[in-house]
């Protein structure tokens, strides 16, 4: 285990709730050459749906959280090192731990831990609630209340662990891209 933090001031989390464009700026980013680290919830959906595993959040809630935290930790070793610039990450580990309080999991003393420990920059890019842009999938499935609840959970959750909510604005994709781009710069 850690005894440190470890610090990857380069690397930005994108949060908030589902539905809020998180991932549509991530994958522009990518397509302009940043390293983007994708969220692993949609990963684990997928993976479990595909071999027709229980771990899926309406099967094992307990399972899903318990890997959605194991692939959280992995991914933050997978960041590249700072002299690639800056790397988004489309969701952090206090994010399982919002996860855990809305389904009303506890939280394991593991992922606390990491949470101290494995740091990203302070500044965490928050994404509020949008109707007009929210839609549900084969993935997302919560309504767009629960996404209300989320972002307000993730907002506290955030800022115990000492992170710094920079909210993006309700804009066209290409704007919060450029926004995103000009406040990492001053970190």
């Amino acid at each position: 285990m850690i005894t440190t933090p470890l610090y990857k001031g380069h690397c930005f989390v994108f949060t908030g709730g589902p539905g809020a464009g998180k991932t549509s700026v991530i994958e522009v980013l990518e397509q302009k050459g940043y390293p983007c680290i994708p969220e692993v919830a949609r990963q684990i959906i997928r993976q479990q749906v595909a071999s027709n595993g229980p771990g899926v959040p309406w099967k094992d809630m307990q399972l899903y959280t318990q890997l959605m935290q194991e692939q959280t930790i992995a991914v933050f070793d997978t960041a590249p090192s700072a002299s690639a610039g800056p790397c988004f990450f489309d969701r952090g580990l206090p994010d399982v731990i919002c996860h855990a309080q809305l389904n009303d999991l506890p939280v394991d003393p593991e992922l606390k831990t990491a949470t101290y420990q494995l740091r990203y920059n302070q500044q965490v890019f928050l994404f509020p609630p949008w109707e007009e842009i929210y839609q549900t999938d084969a993935e997302r499935k919560q309504s767009f209340e629960t996404a209300i609840a989320t972002y307000e959970v993730l907002k506290n959750v955030y800022r115990k662990y000492d992170y710094v909510l920079v909210e993006v604005p309700k804009m066209s994709i290409a704007d919060r891209v450029e926004f995103v781009l000009e406040e990492a710069q001053k970190y």
